[in-house]
C-alpha cells in the first residue's frame, strides 16, 4: 500500500519540488501532535536528525496553561529544551495538505540524550520492550469514534459552544443512507490516510446522530499507536477543510451516548498468535487467560490512562454500550472486556472501558503492563459473565469520576513498578491539575439549576 516512505524518497521528492513542507511531531500528553513546519530542504539536509522543543510541551493542560508540581519542568527551573529525534521510520506524506511530509519524534533529554521517560512513545515503548525480553509481540487495534458538526470549529466557539448541532438528525449505526449524506467529509479521511500510509479498513456511522467510527488494520503495538494519533489529527483537518466541526470529547451532551475507543489486543510469538489454542477451551492459550486476569485485575489502577479527564467520566452509564464493570464476556457489549473472534486464530480481547479521548501511547501501555503482570504472576482468570452486566452486582467496578481514578494511579505499586515512579507522579499530576481547574469554575448547570430557587 502507498504510504511510509523512506528517506532518499523523500529527498527525491524535495528536489523535484514535490514536497516543500515536512511536519516535525511530538506527542504530547493529551495525544496530541505538536512541533514544527520545516522548509523542506532544511529538513533533509540538517534537521532530519534533530531539533528541539520547550520541555513544557509535556507538563501542560489542554489549555496549554503551565501548572506547577511537575518534577520534570517549572518555571523554577526555567523551562529548557528537549531533544527532538526523529523517527524517520515514521516518515509519510500527508496527502489532505499540498506539498506536506510528516515524521514523528522520539524526546530526548537535552544533555544526556536518553529518552525522556513520562513521553509517551517512550512510556509505550519500554512496555514493548519488556514484552520483547519475554520473547512476545503486540499486535494492536484502536476504533475512533468522534462526532461531526454542521458548524465549523470557528463558528461553534465564537457562539459559546452553545449551538451544537449535528451533522445528522438522527441515529445512524449502520445508516448507509445518511452516512452517504457525509461522504465529502469521510470519503477524503479514508482515502487520505491510507495514502498516508494509515491502512484504514472502513468507516461508518455509529450508535447517535452524526456519530461516525474509523476502524484501523491491528498493527503492532507502536504502529497502531502511531496511526491513531495522526488519523484524529487527520480527522480534525479534513473536516475543518470541509467547513465542519469534529470532536474526539467523549460526552458532548448529557442526552447522547458518548463516544470510546475500544482497544484490541493479542499477543504473538514468531509471527503466531500466542493467544490462540485450538483444542482449549474458546481458543484461548493458558497465556491468554493470565494476560487477561491482569488486565481485569488491575483495571482499576490504569483507568485514569483511559479516561484522563473530568469529562470522560460521564460516559460510563447503564445502557449506553459503555462499561461500568471489571469482567469479561464472550461477545458481550456490556461488558468492560469482550472475547472476540473465540475458537479462531484471530482470537483478542477488546477493552472497551477506553474513551475517545484516550493517549493510545499510555493507553496501550498500562494495557500491556497489566497483562504481562497477569503473565509473570501466571494469575487465574475468572469464568466469564453473561447477560446484561449492568446488573451484576458482584462485579468489580471501574471509578466513576476522575477523582477516583487519580488515587488509584497514585498509590498502585504496579504501575510503579512497571512504569517508574517519576512517570507515575507526572501523570498522577496531570490527573490533579484537571480536577482543580474543573473544580474551580461555575457551570451553566449550577447556575440554571439554582439561580433563583436555591
Amino acid at each position: 500500500m502507498p504510504g511510509n516512505m523512506t528517506f532518499d524518497t523523500l529527498k527525491k521528492l524535495v528536489g523535484d519540488g514535490s514536497i516543500d513542507t515536512v511536519l516535525v511531531c511530538i506527542v504530547d500528553m493529551q495525544g496530541r501532535l505538536m512541533g514544527k513546519r520545516f522548509h523542506a530542504q532544511n529538513f533533509v539536509e540538517t534537521s532530519y536528525e534533530e531539533t528541539h522543543c520547550c520541555n513544557y510541551l509535556l507538563a501542560t493542560d489542554l489549555e496549554m496553561a503551565t501548572p506547577d508540581g511537575y518534577a520534570s519542568t517549572s518555571w523554577r527551573s526555567g523551562y529548557g529544551d528537549y531533544v527532538m529525534k526523529p523517527d524517520l521510520d515514521t516518515l509519510r506524506p500527508v496527502p489532505w495538505l499540498p506539498g506536506t511530509a510528516m515524521v514523528l519524534c522520539d524526546l530526548l533529554d537535552h544533555h544526556t540524550h536518553e529518552p525522556v521517560p513520562h513521553s509517551p512513545r517512550a512510556v509505550l515503548k519500554r512496555q514493548l520492550a519488556r514484552l520483547e525480553a519475554m520473547g512476545f509481540d503486540a499486535m494492536m487495534a484502536t476504533e475512533l469514534e468522534f462526532f461531526l458538526f454542521e458548524k465549523s470549529f470557528d463558528d461553534i466557539r465564537k457562539g459559546g459552544f452553545r449551538e451544537l448541532d449535528p451533522i445528522s438528525g438522527y441515529n445512524e449505526d449502520y445508516h448507509i443512507l445518511q452516512t452517504t449524506k457525509e461522504e465529502a467529509i469521510m470519503r477524503p479521511i479514508r482515502n487520505h490516510l491510507y495514502a498516508a500510509g494509515i491502512p484504514v479498513e472502513n468507516s461508518k456511522g455509529e450508535a447517535e446522530s452524526g456519530q461516525e467510527e474509523l476502524n484501523i488494520r491491528y498493527a503492532a503495538a507502536l504502529d497502531c499507536a502511531d496511526h491513531h494519533t495522526i488519523a484524529k489529527h487527520a480527522v480534525k483537518e479534513i473536516a475543518w477543510q470541509q467547513g465542519h466541526a469534529a470532536t474526539f470529547l467523549p460526552k458532548w451532551h448529557h442526552d447522547r451516548v458518548g463516544s470510546s475507543s475500544h482497544v484490541h489486543q493479542s499477543l504473538w510469538k514468531d509471527g503466531k498468535p500466542a493467544f490462540y489454542e485450538k483444542d482449549s477451551e474458546l481458543g484461548m492459550s493458558e497465556l491468554m487467560r493470565n494476560y487477561m486476569a491482569g488486565l481485569i485485575a488491575y483495571a482499576p489502577d490504569y483507568t485514569f490512562f483511559l479516561a484522563p479527564y473530568v469529562n470522560s467520566y460521564k460516559r460510563f452509564m447503564k445502557g449506553t454500550f459503555a462499561p461500568t464493570k471489571t469482567v469479561w464476556s464472550v461477545d458481550n457489549r456490556t461488558a468492560g472486556f469482550r472475547l472476540c473472534g473465540d475458537g479462531t486464530k484471530g482470537i483478542r480481547v477488546e477493552c472497551r472501558i477506553g474513551g475517545s479521548d484516550i493517549n493510545p501511547y499510555l493507553a496501550l501501555a498500562a494495557m500491556l503492563a497489566a497483562g504481562i503482570k497477569g503473565i509473570e504472576e501466571k494469575m487465574d482468570l475468572a469464568p466469564p459473565t453473561s447477560g446484561d452486566v449492568y446488573e451484576d452486582k458482584k462485579a468489580g467496578e471501574i471509578p466513576s469520576m476522575l477523582r477516583a481514578a487519580t488515587e488509584t494511579l497514585r498509590n498502585s505499586a504496579f504501575l510503579r513498578e512497571a512504569m517508574g515512579d517519576d512517570v507515575v507522579d507526572h501523570y498522577t499530576r496531570a490527573a490533579e491539575w484537571e480536577q482543580e481547574e474543573f473544580d474551580r469554575v461555575v457551570t451553566d448547570w449550577e447556575i440554571a439549576r439554582g439561580f433563583e430557587r436555591a
